[in-house]
């Protein structure tokens, strides 16, 4: 199974992330399949390929908490609204 998490780069006390598609079994250091973005949770900054991460979705790839509310704040899962009136 594939899923989309978190792997750790740079430097002691200024970690910096890569959102990346990896194997469930590997470490979260381990060798991913294919790098789909990026996150600074310092500067608060994100760089996500929306393509490839909707492709991998597709495919069955199943994305990690933290993942998912990173690329819901995107707003990649972007929900039809039904309008609602009261």
């Amino acid at each position: 199974m594939v899923k989309l998490r978190l792997k750790r780069c740079g430097r002691k006390q200024r970690a910096v992330y890569r959102i990346v598609a990896i194997d469930v079994r590997s470490r979260r250091e381990g060798r991913d399949l294919r790098k789909v973005g990026f996150y600074d949770p310092i500067k608060n900054q994100t760089y996500l390929n929306v393509p490839a991460i909707l492709d991998l979705l597709d495919k069955g790839a199943q994305p990690t908490g933290t993942v998912h509310d990173i690329s819901r704040k995107a707003e990649i899962f972007k929900e039809p609204r039904v309008n609602q009136t009261k």
